[in-house]
């Protein structure tokens, strides 16, 4: 299941190292302001799908790809947000 999760930060960085092409991700990542737009939009969109019972999964399955899209866009690796989770488990 966590293959997935890579897969996806392997095409964000890879989208990263390209030259600028016509992708979604891409425009995202060379554009930090329509970036962080993008996250505040996902997520109240996944507020309202949770208060509504609908289409939370979608809405959830949005949210992570453009945190991580901004993650990249801003040089913050998944490895250290990994290494700082396992530093505050008890």
């Amino acid at each position: 299941m966590l293959e997935n999760l890579e897969q996806l930060i392997k095409t964000i960085r890879d989208r990263k190292k390209s030259t600028p092409d016509k992708s979604y991700t891409n425009k995202l990542l060379n554009d930090k302001s329509l970036s962080v737009a993008k996250v505040k939009e996902e997520i109240r969109e996944l507020i309202e799908a949770i208060e509504q019972d609908s289409n939370k999964i979608h809405e959830a399955t949005d949210v992570i790809y453009h945190l991580m899209v901004y993650l990249e866009a801003n040089n913050i690796k998944i490895e250290d947000v990994m290494i700082e989770l396992k530093k505050r488990q008890k």
